[in-house]
């Protein structure tokens, strides 16, 4: 049964649906998207682009931003800078997205599946290590639900290993480690604008650059190839092809409700915030008789409430709890099929040791409805469905 299996309509429930996720409708949209219309220049690289990318510098600490079409497009341009190619191998954690490693695919290298740290949800490092040879290149590190694995361990690592960082951040903006944002630890990183993430336009990603020595090549890629972003700044009297590449740019319509996004991040962060906190204090006495385990992030970390998950006793508890849930109108949900057992993973990349870690984290996550705007009568109804679900019902 895929992630999706219980998302379903009013229809489907006795009582109003609570979604998984929610879309936050930040104050200026309209008045931007109005703005950019009337100008008549909707195609990228315009003033809003201009403005969410500062925003972006100053919430990430990154060298330098180039916004783009998804989280993707992100992915895909950082694997093109790193010169990957037939031969290379990236080792990346079991469980995420398969984007993080189709993106590796996409240059002819080879992902190396690898397990995760269970307390967080994030790549092991000591795996990480065991599956380095003398073909690895780099290591895609995921902060999943923007908890960061140990980054000090992790750099010193990439150090001796002489190996590049790639921050797959689509869940982490705004998450911290050791008070350092993530997004500026590796020598790229990837950031998501889709509609389930805190902040979003529909679609939408960027690229950190945290290496300036990179930045005009990636301008090239994202122009389709091309030297186009010197020519508008009047660098060159004409631009040409150069270099391969394609349209990664994202329309100033998306980038204006981006903007208005970006703009709302304190209010976006301290409603997920407050959310995320009722679910931590109000589950613990319902965790401590079934067994599950809450979320619970390092010391080190500063999460951006991203998600709220806790872990089943086991997977036939996990698949009866989002069965009741769902029955009851509540938009829980799980992910992700490990990337090591999928048929692409297996086709396209490489596991050299077991991920039991991974399997079971996957088997048992349980993820609950977390959204800006979300009531306090509709997290109220999330916790006492939870408390219902006792363990004489599996």
């Amino acid at each position: 049964m895929g992630p999706n299996a219980y998302l379903c309509t009013l229809s489907e429930v006795q009582t109003p649906w609570i979604p998984y996720s929610k879309p936050y409708r930040a104050p200026h949209e309209m008045e931007y998207l109005e703005q950019v219309l009337s100008s008549g220049r909707t195609h990228g690289d315009g003033p809003f682009t201009k403005r969410a990318s500062q925003l972006m510098e100053d919430l990430t600490s990154a060298d330098s931003v180039l916004l783009t079409g998804s989280g993707t497009h992100a992915l895909e341009l950082a694997s093109w800078l790193l010169e990957l190619a037939p031969g290379d191998e990236v080792i990346v954690p079991s469980f995420t997205f398969s984007t993080t490693a189709a993106s590796v695919v996409m240059t002819g290298a080879t992902p190396v599946f690898v397990d995760i740290d269970p307390a967080t949800g994030s790549l092991d490092i000591e795996a990480a290590e065991a599956a380095i040879t003398g073909r690895t290149r780099a290591v895609y590190v995921v902060h999943y639900g923007g908890v960061a694995p140990d980054m000090d361990r992790l750099t010193g690592l990439a150090e001796r290993a002489g190996i590049q960082i790639v921050e797959d951040n689509a869940h982490g903006l705004g998450a911290r480690w050791g008070g350092r944002p993530c997004g500026s630890f590796g020598t790229l990183a990837a950031q998501s604008f889709h509609a389930t993430k805190n902040i979003q336009c529909g679609e939408g990603g960027a690229l950190l650059i945290n290496d300036p020595s990179l930045r005009a090549r990636a301008e090239v890629l994202r122009e389709k190839g091309t030297d186009r972003s010197k020519f508008l700044r009047g660098e060159v009297d004409k631009y040409s092809w150069i270099d391969r590449g394609s349209s990664y740019l994202p329309s100033e319509l998306t980038v204006a409700v981006l903007t208005a996004q970006l703009e709302a991040f304190d209010t976006i962060q301290e409603q997920r915030h407050a959310i995320w906190n009722t679910y931590a204090e109000s589950l613990v006495p319902w965790a401590a008789q079934t067994g599950a385990a809450l979320m619970s992030p390092p010391e080190k970390v500063d999460h951006p409430a991203h998600v709220f998950y806790f872990l089943a006793p086991d997977a036939g508890y996990r698949t009866a709890m989002l069965d009741h849930l769902h029955a009851a109108g509540v938009g829980a949900t799980f992910h992700y099929i490990p990337l090591h057992s999928s048929i692409a993973g297996k086709r396209f990349g490489r596991t050299p040791n077991p991920c039991p870690a991974t399997d079971e984290f996957a088997a048992r996550i349980v993820r609950l409805p977390l959204w800006p705007g979300m009531t306090d009568a509709e997290t109220d109804r999330v916790i006492t469905r939870v408390h219902e679900f006792a363990p004489a019902m599996v």
